[in-house]
């Protein structure tokens, strides 16, 4: 739960810990979303729709076809935030949804501790709340999000990531995360002198 997140988490003293959700359209289509405390860098989790979605009656119990199951949510995750290095891979805080029932594996192939809000508690994922509220002007509710591809979500992130702000000093969350990774680079070399 939420209450055993390190103190680090909530004060931002150290990078790397995340707070994700998914952002709902039209016909059960998602994007997922993952949002640095820290420097509020914000990466896009591409889920679309799984080939048999819609063809014909579903099934009961039967593979979660709409893209933002379990298993395509664990997926993308990992496939999204291992491409970060380690150190800035601390935490991933999210509500209680059917789409993160695959935590533990999630916790082992990304390599990051899971940590879920009190039930009906958006507030305590405060900074990705805020940057959903932001991709909704590229997002609008009630749309279909399968029609945009993993190279639109890309784009998407990258406006954000690009965009200065108040509480980074004016800085972009890009230039914060690069100062993140510079400092990482750093203490690697210190380490092996």
């Amino acid at each position: 739960m939420i209450s055993e997140r390190p103190a680090e988490a909530e004060d931002r003293a150290v990078p790397g810990h995340w707070e994700g959700d998914l952002i709902l359209g039209l016909g059960s289509s998602a994007i997922g979303t993952l949002v640095e405390r820290t420097t509020r860098f914000t990466m896009l989790l591409h889920l679309p729709r799984m080939e048999g979605h819609g063809a014909g009656l579903s099934i009961k119990n039967g593979p979660a076809l709409a893209g933002h199951g379990a298993e395509a949510v664990r997926d993308a995750i990992t496939r999204t935030i291992t491409t970060l290095p380690a150190e800035l891979r601390r935490s991933l805080t999210w509500d209680q949804g059917a789409e993160m029932a695959q935590h533990a594996r999630l916790r082992v192939e990304a390599g990051v501790e899971i940590y879920f809000c009190d039930p009906q508690s958006p507030w305590q994922r405060g900074t990705n709340e805020n940057t959903n509220e932001l991709l909704r002007q590229y997002f609008p509710k009630g749309t279909d999000l399968s029609a945009h591809s993993a190279d639109t979500l890309a784009a998407v992130a990258a406006t954000l990531n690009g965009r200065p702000r108040k509480t980074l000093g004016w800085r972009t969350p890009a230039e914060a995360l690069d100062q993140c990774l510079e400092q990482i680079d750093k203490q690697r070399v210190a380490t092996t002198d």
